[in-house]
């Protein structure tokens, strides 16, 4: 399938990433920022972002931490093809390597890795109206993988001990934390984005680790914008600075 177009580039992380999307139908944000950002790699671990789209929460990984190797799986040819071509753009071709497949049907092959990062789609099948757009609307609802054959096909792709974040709408907290059970998994930490002082979280970034058992943690959440409507200093240093949500994992 041919690269989407039009296209625009777009900066991300104070500029240190440059990233060419669709100008119409599924566009990266700040969510994947983020998710990068709870990501507690270290040098030499290899990643999976599970569901990359264009790579852009890959890539704001690799500008926090060069010394990782991320890999990619993407279902939608002319997305998986922007990936590639991002990672040329930002000169990463030997860190961010992009499959073309499947997360029910991942390639052979592929598993084994220190921690898989996801941003599933948010909406269950045919809970409301279905985008106009093609690829907007396989990118945000549900469609051979619910929301819990996505948790188990990225637990699957995981090594022992490895850990799964992923971010999501915060009222399917519940959906994601039953699609956890029964997994083999523990240590999870629920971390949740409030849009401002006083609101309900909007988002949450729910990370677990494999064949280990620990109990459930809450951890302290992120405040995104002020009362103004501008971002915080907490969530600038993100945004901005590429600074982790998380410290290193024991």
């Amino acid at each position: 399938m041919e690269t989407p177009e039009p296209l625009t580039e777009d900066l991300l992380l104070n500029g240190r990433v440059r990233l060419l999307q669709p100008r119409y139908g599924y566009r990266a944000a700040i969510d994947p920022v983020f998710l990068a950002a709870a990501v507690p790699a270290r040098p030499g671990e290899r990643i999976l972002d599970l569901g990359c789209g264009v790579g852009a929460a890959a890539l704001c990984l690799l500008a926090r931490c060069p010394d990782v190797v991320v890999e990619g799986l993407e279902i939608q040819g002319p997305l998986a093809g922007l990936a590639r071509r991002n990672a040329v753009l930002n000169e990463a071709e030997r860190g961010f390597a992009v499959h073309a497949g499947d997360a029910a049907r991942p390639p052979a092959g592929l598993g084994g890795f220190h921690h898989v990062m996801t941003n599933p789609p948010f909406f269950e099948s045919g809970s409301g109206t279905r985008a106009a757009d093609a690829s907007r609307a396989m990118a945000h609802e549900e469609g051979g993988l619910d929301l819990a054959g996505w948790i188990k096909a990225a637990v699957k792709l995981l090594r022992p001990k490895g850990r799964l974040i992923l971010i999501h709408r915060a009222e399917r907290l519940g959906d994601i934390l039953a699609g956890l059970r029964g997994r083999g998994v523990g240590d999870v930490a629920v971390l949740p984005l409030w849009p401002k002082n006083g609101r309900g979280a909007g988002r949450v970034i729910v990370s677990a680790r494999k064949s280990v058992r620990s109990p459930l943690r809450l951890l302290p959440g992120l405040v995104l914008h002020d009362d103004a409507g501008a971002f915080t200093p907490e969530a600038q240093a993100v945004l901005r600075g590429a600074a982790p949500l998380v410290g290193e994992e024991g």
